[in-house]
């Protein structure tokens, strides 16, 4: 069967981003810089801007700023420092990864300390879970392939798994020819997390690899990760996903030259121009990843950003976990769902003795009704899983992010894709910080900063959806937010506006983030679903990303960026007929409602073009 990546098949992932401490530094600088403009314009905005005769319209997109400033200086906070995490040796033996046996202190009672009981040691043992639903089995015997390829410097067992909750028959076909395990059960409780709960009953490893039916690890994924978990305390490692079939676009200077004839040297010299402007930006490709799939800005600056503190978290695919963590915090857990269970009906009993016996019929009954959960039953088990590891308040379990991409894995394939994927991002980071607010567990300051600045990213159509539709009223409306666009608001906002971008250019530096700015702003729409859902107490679904591509345009999933474009454009060309044509309303508002209309018809425009975008056809569609 042929597949439409199979033209990707030698590419290799690129570095990370070298670290640069005087990079590091200047950005640090320009961030102290923005986060003392901020309160500065945005006093300025609060106490002598504002435009009294339009409050509905004034108050509100002031709140917006506030709420925006805040967001900036949360990444700022994720973004300030980087240090990797040393790596280790590869373990040879469990006991590498186990804490040091310790002897009892001496007691003159009983004699000499006894000598600690021997280890149970052996090779360590690691399972290769491969969670599927319904995906191609053709597809997942590419991953098992690539899994059982993979190379470790000192004997292992190791032991690859498919765990098919599709209870497919070529499925456990498929697993018996690769010479994998198959493992399936009655139900989907609990969708993935349910899934992988069912494969940890049934194996034994120390540690566990969690992949994604289409991730493909490199050879080296064991012997570059498993040495972090040398300190005992080390709960999961994360490696970066990243996606090798994403559209590389065409490099600017050749995007360039393309533009120009080639005579009298035109080409030539655009080529240099577009190289002169990659020095000082950086690599740059025209019409590149157009649905804005690359994990990078993620991956090299959000996660590695956050190791430090021991605040990167988990994100499935790509992940190898202890065993023991992950069961340990589950079972503590359990026994506190079975408790609060229990306390309602055994806490107003009065007499000990009767209380106790109470406690006791109790608790059995409730353990019966409530699950055991090594990964929570939550759409977005890997980070509620990272919640729960990372408050435990009797170990305080370590995480790494190791900033090198150990495997591969398919990009979204079309706008339905996407969306499902973001969407599920959204809702279940969402209903975890409605439900079980991080804030409120027994984090380390540092660390509730960083889930924070996830959790408020996602809160942000409170503002985006302001900063879109502020210049389409005044634009059709002649109503505007600001007391006069005046020399005076200017000198406030562009300082401002200038070194909070320097301060973003500065964090990531290296990585491509001008597709996620734009779907900062686009994906506002999905994120407003997301909101409404989890304030109506509905449950977010878990659906699974697909991994075949829509033939058919998309255009009815970008409607609302559409709406907008559409408003922004026109408010542009009425407005300009009454400044320009009859002589009404000011200028100075129609050219800065027209410079932010127009910014953000450049962001929304991506989401429909990638709507429009038809999928490249497949090796064996050429063929035939």
């Amino acid at each position: 069967m042929s597949f439409y990546f199979e033209t990707f098949e030698q590419r290799r992932p690129p570095a990370p981003v070298p670290h640069s401490p005087r990079r590091e530094f200047a950005f640090q600088l320009v961030a102290t810089i923005t986060a003392v403009l901020g309160p500065w314009y945005l006093w300025w905005r609060w106490t002598e801007s504002l435009n009294f005769a339009a409050t509905w319209f004034s108050i509100p997109l002031a709140v917006a700023e506030t709420l925006a400033f805040i967001g900036s200086v949360l990444f700022f906070l994720n973004a300030w420092r980087t240090r990797d995490t040393p790596p280790q040796p590869a373990p040879a033996r469990r006991s590498d990864i186990l804490p040091p046996p310790t002897s009892p202190g001496p007691d003159a009672s009983l004699g000499p300390s006894p000598v600690p009981a021997p280890v149970d040691d052996r090779p360590l043992v690691v399972d290769v879970f491969f969670p599927t639903y319904n995906e191609d089995p053709e597809l997942v015997r590419l991953s098992l392939r690539d899994a059982k390829a993979l190379r470790y410097p000192h004997p292992i067992d190791l032991r690859i798994h498919v765990c098919d909750d599709g209870r497919r028959p070529e499925m456990r076909r498929l697993a018996e020819e690769e010479g994998c395990t198959y493992h399936t059960r009655p139900d989907n409780l609990g969708y993935k997390a349910g899934n992988l709960r069912n494969a940890l009953e049934q194996t034994q490893g120390d540690l566990i690899v969690i992949c994604d039916a289409d991730t493909r690890p490199f050879p080296e994924l064991l012997e570059r990760t498993l040495g972090y978990f040398r300190d005992p305390d080390v709960a999961w490692v994360q490696t970066p996903q990243w996606f090798y079939d994403l559209d590389e676009g065409t490099p600017l200077p050749d995007w360039l030259a393309g533009l120009v004839p080639d005579t009298l040297g035109l080409r030539r010299a655009a080529r240099r121009l577009g190289r002169l402007i990659e020095r000082l930006f950086g690599p740059l490709h025209v019409g590149a990843d157009p649905l804005g799939n690359s994990p990078t800005l993620f991956y090299d600056v959000i996660q590695r950003r956050r190791n430090w503190c021991n605040a990167s978290f988990c994100c499935g695919a790509g992940s190898i976990h202890r065993r023991e963590a992950v069961l340990e915090a589950a079972l503590k857990a359990w026994a506190a769902d079975i408790d609060r269970a229990v306390q309602p009906y055994a806490g107003v009993v009065q007499d000990p003795a009767l209380r106790a016996d109470l406690t006791e019929a109790l608790v059995p009954e409730a353990a019966r009704a409530i699950e055991l959960t090594p990964y929570k039953f939550h759409v977005s088990e890997d980070l509620y899983t990272s919640l729960v590891l990372h408050s435990d308040e009797g170990r305080q379990w370590k995480s790494v992010y190791h900033p090198e991409p150990l495997s591969k894995m398919l990009s979204p394939q079309d706008l339905v894709a996407w969306s499902i994927q973001r969407f599920k991002y959204c809702g279940g980071s969402l209903d975890i910080l409605w439900n079980d607010n991080p804030l409120r567990r027994r984090l380390t300051p540092w660390q509730k900063v960083m889930y924070a600045a996830t959790l408020y990213s996602y809160l942000a159509p409170l503002w985006t959806t302001l900063f879109l539709v502020a210049p389409i009223l005044s634009l059709w409306l002649g109503v505007t937010p600001i007391a006069a666009y005046n020399l005076h608001f200017y000198l406030h906002l562009i300082p401002f506006l200038v070194a909070n971008k320097l301060a973003v250019m500065l964090a990531t530096w290296g990585v491509p983030s001008w597709r996620g700015e734009q779907y900062y702003l686009t994906f506002f729409s999905f994120n407003w679903q997301a909101i409404k859902d989890v304030l109506a107490g509905r449950p977010i679904r878990f659906k699974v990303t697909p991994k075949t591509r829509e033939s058919r345009r998309l255009l009815e999933l970008a409607r609302p960026q559409l709406w907008i474009i559409a408003a922004s454009l026109a408010g542009v060309l009425l407005m300009g007929v009454r400044v320009f044509a009859l002589g009404e309303g000011d200028p100075s508002a129609y050219l800065a409602n027209t410079f932010w209309s127009l910014n953000n018809v450049a962001a929304l425009s991506a989401i429909v073009l990638a709507a429009l975008k038809r999928p490249a056809p497949s090796p064996s569609e050429v063929r035939s």
